[in-house]
């Protein structure tokens, strides 16, 4: 083989192994994804909720399943000693199958609750009637706890009815945060048993109404 074959042999090698491996790095077998492996999104994949209105509560951890409708209407009261008060960030609310849910989200622990009848809605301090319709009513009283910072920001913002639209819960209305006591009222169109659970990690009161 004589120098000028060699030397186009090894240009057209040359040009071979470039186009074969110059656009990327290639998979090797500790990149391959595991069979069954889910691939995480990024954050920004998703967009956050709305400041100003609670979000549907499709997604709360043990969000009803295998939880069959409640059936007590008496009220509920659980007294704790709670040194520093939570704060409410918010509050979500969701259909299922037998019941509606209304959560509380909290920053912090769960404090003590009162969940009872009441006639109407009305705004906490002032005790003006709020304008929210309804057949029946379920008071919300949760003690010691804030829905503002401690530079006097609220926490948990618009309002104070937000319109749920479920079966039975109508509106969820903002009614109360006074004097570390932080009051939400359930509009309803029927009165129906109910339930007050406590869930951690992160903290949250919730109550579910029956259709």
């Amino acid at each position: 083989m004589n120098g000028r074959v060699r030397i186009a042999l090894t240009l057209v090698c040359l040009v071979t192994l470039t186009a074969c491996g110059g656009a990327g790095t290639a998979m090797g077998p500790s990149d391959t994804p595991a069979p069954g492996a889910t691939t995480s999104k990024s954050p920004s994949a998703e967009s956050p909720p709305t400041a100003d209105a609670p979000t549907p509560d499709a997604s709360t951890p043990t969000a009803g399943q295998g939880l069959t409708a409640p059936t007590s209407t008496r009220p509920v009261e659980v007294t704790k000693d709670v040194a520093d008060p939570p704060i409410v960030t918010g509050v979500r609310y969701g259909g299922h199958r037998g019941f509606d849910r209304v959560v509380i989200d909290l920053d912090g622990g769960v404090p003590g609750y009162a969940v009872r009848w009441v006639d109407q809605v009305v705004q906490d301090g002032s005790g003006e009637p709020i304008d929210v319709e309804g057949g029946a009513f379920l008071q919300i009283t949760l003690r010691p706890a804030h829905a503002h910072t401690s530079e006097g920001e609220p926490t948990w913002t618009g309002g104070p009815v937000f319109h749920a639209g479920l079966p039975n819960v109508r509106d969820v209305v903002r009614n109360g945060d006074f004097e570390a006591v932080v009051s939400v009222a359930i509009a309803l169109d029927h009165r129906a048993g109910f339930r007050v659970l406590e869930q951690r990690n992160p903290s949250r009161l919730v109550v579910d109404v029956a259709h």
